[in-house]
């Protein structure tokens, strides 16, 4: 053979690949099939590399062993797995019940997508209680999607009686479970369809990949999410479903810190006469903290707490004296991430008072005694802009 052929063929895949703690990473789109009849055999064999390889398949196996799912899709973002899900299951004519507290990006979705193609989306209050969120549910409803904490107030709703409840009536139920991250809380084990995450939040933990997964226990849940994936032309990189695996197995410890320092702030926060109130459930006396002990493992580091009634030039002031927080709407990195959330209550159907301004923490990995002289230095600022 010529030199233009055989470098063509010198260096394809070794026949025996050795043994590595992590997957190899294999960068590939054509997949070579090893006969004429593979060719055309999706059941067992991938045939594209948009379905994904080792790091994929590894990722998606260990993610089912934290959910105890069946099966994992995974989406290049977190909200491309809310918006995968939701689109595997509903049609035309559809609705669809949704927590007012769910992220902002999935109601955006719900609001201007799923409209468009005929589904209907109906918002309930987000600590509504379970039996008279279903038995409103109309015989048009397909799903109920929860989010518990909610993003922003983090009010509790029993996942679990409404799951059992909704079952009964033959609807699905679906959870974000960004904040539990399948670690501190498990939607599958409480009777919940699908599990959602965020992945770029804390399975990836730093900041740094996007991506997002959606878990189920029903074989043909888990089809219908997985040819979802396909039809739409979704794929992540083997680099980031790497990075993803890489970040999975350090969770629990990380977990730990995030939520232990967010804890001892929230404690914290709590004697500051600033302070008029904390949502943390986690929190022993906060809102929802009863049903928090009983189904979770621990806390995360995302909590929200209302500053004393004042000004907006206040609340700026606060944020901008914060040296170590830094100011940033995702979160579930390695870095403390301070927002103010009133701008963003304004579109929730339900409103309530909340005691005063709020502000939610992300609480990093940094020491948290010194993230508390940080809050300090924002609250001192807050009090003299708020005389």
């Amino acid at each position: 053979m010529d030199d233009e052929t055989r470098l063509i063929r010198a260096g394809s895949t070794p026949p025996k690949l050795v043994k590595t703690v992590g997957p190899p990473i294999q960068k590939g789109s054509t997949v070579l099939l090893p006969s004429a009849a593979a060719l055309y055999d999706d059941d067992n064999h991938v045939t594209y590399g948009r379905q994904g390889l080792a790091a994929q398949a590894a990722l998606q196996e260990a993610l089912a062993t934290l959910e105890g799912a069946v099966g994992v899709a995974l989406y290049p973002s977190g909200l491309a797995a809310m918006a995968g899900a939701l689109l595997a299951v509903l049609k035309t004519g559809d609705e669809v019940l949704v927590s007012d507290a769910i992220y902002k990006p999935t109601r955006r979705f719900c609001d201007l997508v799923l409209k468009r193609f005929g589904v209907k989306t109906t918002y309930y209050p987000p600590d509504l209680d379970a039996e008279t969120l279903v038995k409103g549910a109309s015989d048009a409803v397909r799903l109920i999607l929860l989010e518990s904490p909610g993003s922003l107030t983090f009010e509790m709703v029993d996942q679990s009686r409404v799951a059992e409840l909704a079952r009964e009536r033959g609807i699905l139920t679906a959870s974000d479970n960004t904040w539990g991250a399948g670690y501190l809380y498990k939607p599958l084990h409480h009777g919940v369809d699908i599990s959602i995450q965020a992945l770029t939040k804390y399975v990836g933990g730093h900041s740094d990949v996007f991506m997002g997964s959606a878990a189920a226990r029903d074989p043909a849940l888990v089809r219908k999410l997985d040819e979802g994936v396909l039809h739409l032309g979704w794929a992540v990189s083997q680099d980031d479903a790497y990075q993803m695996l890489r970040g999975l197995r350090t969770l629990p410890t990380r977990l730990e810190r995030h939520g232990a320092s967010a804890l001892k702030l929230a404690h914290w926060l709590k004697a500051r006469p600033e302070v008029a109130e904390i949502y943390h459930p986690a929190l022993p006396g906060a809102p929802g903290h009863e049903l928090f002990a009983r189904d979770f493992r621990g806390g995360c580091g995302l909590f929200a707490f209302a500053l004393k009634p004042a000004p907006e030039a206040a609340v700026n002031a606060f944020l901008d004296a914060l040296t170590l927080f830094g100011l940033g709407f995702s979160w579930g990195g390695f870095e403390s991430l301070a927002i103010s959330c009133d701008p963003q209550l304004h579109t929730r159907t339900f409103k309530r008072d909340y005691g005063g301004p709020l502000i939610r923490l992300h609480v990093g990995l940094e020491n948290a005694d010194d993230l508390i002289a940080d809050l300090t230095r924002g609250l001192a600022a807050y009090a003299a802009d708020a005389a």
